[in-house]
């Protein structure tokens, strides 16, 4: 249970301080841009209209993740009457897909659309306002950010680095990954080579797996290399896209590292300062419109891509064993809960973190697990 592999960089998955890959495109040679903000000097200040450069960790329009941003951009203009205009860098356009945040918080660029975990090189913490193994769905997550004190922790944590983030978007419940042999209990781990970023990859290296780390262009072809002998991604959207299934044709669920993974938008704090009040809600507001539709549309587009997974390639999704779960569970909580002692700040954002969990997970069993069970039973 305690013994510890290494964990393996794959080529270029890594930018330098980043603690985790969950892109599809690398940030290797990428350079932080320097351009001066649109608001100084464009000559559309003259017509009144401010002008963002949002940085994001996406492939351009690519399902889900790639449009998340586009759709804040367009609700942030349509409320604005035009006088707010968000460009959306993809991946690599303007930096790279993990120098999203440095670039904001030095002004390179205005915004990013981004997932935290991706910042815990910077501070742990932000691991709470993605995911962590074991955690909050994304329903549970949404209620403790908006109404039990986590946005007022997150703005404390992410001033440090002067920004200012909020939800912008969530895949929901993703899958435990595609696996080239059956998993069969917690001795299959041993030895395994898993591509799974963050907390997760930390979790399966406690269990005696080992953790490989590549962004997402690179998942098909270490597959099909051997290099790899599993991965998680997202969920069947995503995943059936990529198609993994051709290589590691068993499907496991649940994906106990990420239960509902939150994406998020930060805005350099010098430019939201400079924001009229009425424009700073609109940007609220366009990030809970973009969270809203975002677990909405994953949940549909998932269903849809489950049945064609099923129907066209005769892939089932399996439960992973038993005592794989226990011990999951068990090593999480140890992991949580040794990156809450990091600093003060963490230590209140994971004790809030905790007690929303467990207060939410009651009501979850008895509302949404009863309801699901009751609804699995009267259809035969």
């Amino acid at each position: 249970m305690t013994r510890r592999r290494d964990i393996v960089l794959g080529a270029g998955a890594l930018a330098a301080g980043a603690g985790v890959v969950g892109a599809l495109t690398g940030s290797r040679g990428q350079k932080t841009a320097a351009a001066p903000s649109a608001e100084i000097g464009s000559p559309n200040i003259n017509r009144g209209i401010k002008q963002f450069r949002m940085a994001t960790s996406w492939p351009k329009d690519f399902p889900g993740l790639g449009i998340m941003p586009e759709r804040f951009a367009k609700a942030v203009r349509d409320m604005s009457d035009g006088t707010l205009e968000v460009k959306v860098y993809a991946a690599g356009e303007l930096v790279g897909a993990l120098e999203c945040f440095n670039a904001t918080s030095t002004g390179a660029a205005d915004m990013y659309h981004a997932a935290e975990y991706y910042w815990q090189g910077v501070s742990p913490g932000f691991n709470f306002f993605t995911a962590v193994p074991m955690g909050m769905t994304a329903v549970e997550l949404m209620g403790w950010i908006d109404w039990g004190g986590g946005q007022e922790m997150w703005h404390e944590l992410s001033a440090r680095s002067n920004i200012i983030a909020f939800q912008a978007g969530n895949t929901g419940h993703q899958t435990g990954g595609w696996f080239k042999k059956k998993l069969t209990g917690l001795e299959d781990l041993r030895g395994l080579r898993m591509r799974m970023p963050g907390l997760g990859g930390r979790v399966l290296s406690e269990l005696g797996a080992t953790p490989v780390l590549l962004p997402g262009g690179e998942i098909y072809q270490a597959l099909q290399s051997g290099s790899i002998d599993a991965t998680e991604w997202v969920g069947p959207w995503n995943d059936l896209a990529l198609g993994f299934f051709r290589e590691a044709p068993n499907y496991y669920v649940p994906g106990f590292h990420e239960p509902g993974a939150s994406l998020a938008v930060g805005v350099n704090l010098d430019r939201w300062a400079r924001l009229t009040k009425s424009e700073q809600a609109i940007i609220r507001h366009a990030c809970k419109s973009a969270n809203d539709q975002s677990l909405g549309e994953y949940t549909i587009m998932n269903a849809r891509a489950l049945e064609t997974l099923r129907d066209r390639y005769g892939i089932e999704p399996q439960l992973m064993p038993d005592d794989i779960l226990r011990a999951v569970g068990q090593v999480s909580d140890q992991i949580v809960g040794d990156i809450a002692q990091s600093d003060p700040l963490v230590t209140k954002i994971f004790d809030s973190y905790l007690a929303s969990r467990n207060q939410s997970a009651r009501w979850t069993e008895i509302s949404d697990g009863a309801f699901i069970r009751a609804r699995t039973l009267s259809r035969g």
